[in-house]
């Protein structure tokens, strides 16, 4: 058993915890109805302004690694509430930047910073619910950040349309301060000792099921996470509203919540792989529609089908991730973000062009190809690993 494993006694996550993700996934996706009116108001092209988002992202996930091993050697919760005070000034400063280079310095900077939550949240749930119950309490704090991803991109773009897109990135760093003082509250689980840094993270690297995890990772954010980010300036482009095109990509926070408890009652029912496969066969459906029309009803059903697919797959991969390395679980799962937000930053800085030109149907028509043999390894790996979810502590042949 893990030094953890007296604390496994919560079956879903602590209150602050889950406000705390909420604040996160809203704040990540908040950008995005609001890239064009950003070029407009600062006068810059929209293939220039995705830097926005794309260095957001880049910061999002190389500053993970960071985290969890700042995680795994002075606590889940003092890291949180640090970063989350960081992230609340990084907004701020955002909100009254005047030039892009500032605004994208600003928002590298709240990136960085929001990096540490979701999966500081993630291994706390790890460390305070048993290996049982694990998929289904994640699967609940997947649907809190759900209710953020889809606020963010709905609310964002009524705000942004009302207020101007200053006002969004004011919400969301008042509510990144107000998340710090809230976690105070949350006890400390306890910890391994972490040893020496490199034998630590070279626990992490030398497992096989950890790397092949991290590379599916990579390729999932860039096909889901990296590509989401057009959803709204398809439709913007066609000239939607803000507003409208918003309302449409939070179709995608919906799906996430309505599919992850469909997720909750079938997982330990189903085998894992097969909840892999079902998430990467919406989603490769959801960009295939898009490649061949793109309006409002196609990008909130493609929405929709998106949310399906990270309910399905990626509730699975991260579930995956918490359990390959559990003596350095923090780093495990922080690498397991960093690679998945990399590949986000890496596929929206790629795909920049393509949307600048509206080349949308190119766009989607790759990310449904890439599907297919991101969802054939995934579930063919997971089902190799086993479709049984292993017991605290249990070390897999390497």
């Amino acid at each position: 058993m893990s030094a953890a494993a007296p604390f496994l006694t919560l079956t879903r996550p602590p209150v602050p915890l889950a406000a705390a993700s909420f604040v996160s996934s809203f704040d990540r996706l908040a950008v995005t109805p609001l890239l064009v009116l950003i070029a407009g108001e600062l006068q810059v092209p929209l293939a220039t302004a995705v830097a926005v988002a794309s260095g957001y992202y880049l910061a999002y996930g190389v500053s993970q690694p960071f985290w969890g091993l700042l995680s795994d050697r002075f606590g889940r919760v003092r890291v949180m509430r640090l970063a989350l005070l960081g992230a609340g000034l990084a907004g701020l400063a955002s909100a009254a930047m005047p030039v892009l280079p500032a605004l994208i310095v600003s928002r590298v900077a709240a990136g960085a910073c929001f990096g540490a939550v979701i999966p500081t949240s993630l291994t706390y749930v790890g460390d305070t619910v048993a290996v049982s119950v694990r998929q289904h309490a994640l699967s609940h704090l997947m649907g809190l950040m759900a209710l953020g991803t889809a606020l963010a991109t709905g609310f964002g773009g009524l705000l942004g349309d009302a207020a101007g897109w200053r006002a969004v990135f004011t919400v969301t760093a008042v509510c990144a301060l107000v998340c710090a003082l809230a976690l105070r509250v949350l006890p400390e689980p306890p910890r391994a000792e972490i040893g020496g840094l490199g034998r630590h993270v070279g626990t992490v690297l030398r497992s096989r099921w950890a790397r092949l995890v991290f590379a599916l990772a990579f390729v999932e954010g860039a096909v889901l996470l990296g590509t989401l980010t057009f959803l709204a300036t398809v439709l913007q482009q066609q000239g939607v509203s803000s507003a409208l095109a918003g309302l449409a990509a939070a179709g995608y926070g919906v799906g996430v919540y309505l599919f992850s408890q469909v997720v909750k009652r079938l997982a330990g029912g189903w085998p894992v792989w097969r909840l892999i496969l079902t998430g990467g066969t919406q989603m490769g459906a959801g960009y295939a529609i898009l490649a061949v029309e793109a309006n409002v009803v196609t990008v909130a059903l493609t929405a929709l089908l998106l949310g399906g697919g990270w309910s399905f797959m990626h509730s699975s991969l991260q579930t995956w991730a918490t359990s390959v390395v559990p003596q350095a679980r923090g780093t495990t799962v922080a690498f397991f973000a960093s690679c998945l937000f990399m590949g986000s930053a890496v596929s929206s800085w790629a795909a920049g062009p393509l949307a600048g030109s509206g080349s949308y149907t190119l766009l989607f028509g790759l990310a449904a190809a890439v599907t297919v043999p991101l969802t054939a390894v995934a579930a063919l790996g997971r089902r190799r690993y086993g479709s049984r979810a292993p017991e605290e502590g249990e070390r897999r042949p390497e």
